[in-house]
């Protein structure tokens, strides 16, 4: 078999090595965790082996998975390149700032490290949802450089999660627009509504738009805005609480249509 490539894979802590061909197909993955080396094919234990060598620590089961589950399954169909489910919160913008970190001294405070600090926030907070059926991507790309920061699927449906850094700053809501501070307000609400649309047509199921606030001192609405929730990042977890509105099966299916990062290239 020709020369192997390990591309690491990192979810809530847990790293997995997965062993590719050159063309980006998997013959394999290392699960740290259990120390179990999963083999897609047999005939390519050696050179699987000699790839992870570097890797491996300590004594490691080496065999075909017993019974993968969807979520390896949709995993192992993918390109890397193509995955969004190992993004970390924030991930478009940690590329940008690595990238470009801007000058050392500056008169006021880089915009994009506050809008990282929103997103990481809010992030793990969804994060920590993972489990009874649900997921969450983050930093999903849409075509002409737009974004959703958060994407949760789960049993309650799926929500497109929008972070806005406003630490102890009140925010005034009158839809569409959205005020923080003494900042001008912007249209945000009547942005999220089009993204959420964008992303019901690319998988083809309805997405609930989501406004997580981060930190806010006060939050005034001057009247329940049309079809947006609007959430303190302390109070993500009640959209774990909902339910029924979608089946298991349903779940993990629009899961693997949304980690693959060419769902979005088609709008």
């Amino acid at each position: 078999m020709n020369a192997l490539r390990v591309v690491p894979a990192y979810r809530h802590g847990r790293e997995r090595l997965y062993v590719c061909r050159p063309d980006g197909s998997n013959v394999a993955w290392y699960d740290r965790e259990a120390a179990r080396v999963n083999l897609l094919g047999e005939d390519s234990r050696d050179d699987v082996l000699q790839a992870l060598k570097p890797f491996l620590t300590g004594p490691v089961t080496v065999g075909p998975p017993s019974v993968p589950t969807p979520a390896e399954l949709a995993r192992l169909t993918l390109h890397p390149d193509d995955d969004l489910a190992p993004n970390r919160p924030g991930e478009a913008l940690l590329v940008a700032l690595d990238r470009d970190p801007g000058p050392a001294h500056r008169l006021r405070p880089d915009p994009r490290r506050r809008a990282l600090t929103a997103e990481q926030t809010v992030g793990e907070a969804l994060d920590r949802l993972e489990g009874a059926g649900w997921h969450t991507l983050h930093s999903v790309p849409l075509p002409g450089g737009d974004r959703i920061h958060h994407l949760l699927l789960g049993p309650g449906g799926v929500f497109a999660v929008h972070a806005l850094y406003a630490r102890k700053t009140r925010i005034l809501v009158a839809d569409p627009m959205v005020t923080v501070g003494r900042r001008e307000a912007e249209p945000l609400l009547r942005r999220l509504r089009a993204d959420a649309d964008r992303a019901s047509y690319a998988l083809t199921a309805e997405v609930r738009p989501v406004l997580a606030l981060a930190g806010p001192a006060e939050v005034t609405a001057t009247a329940p805005p049309r079809a947006v929730r609007i959430l303190q990042d302390t109070e993500l977890a009640g959209l774990a609480r909902s339910g029924g509105v979608l089946k298991p099966a349903d779940v993990e299916a629009l899961h693997g249509m949304a980690r693959d990062r060419n769902t979005w290239g088609r709008l």
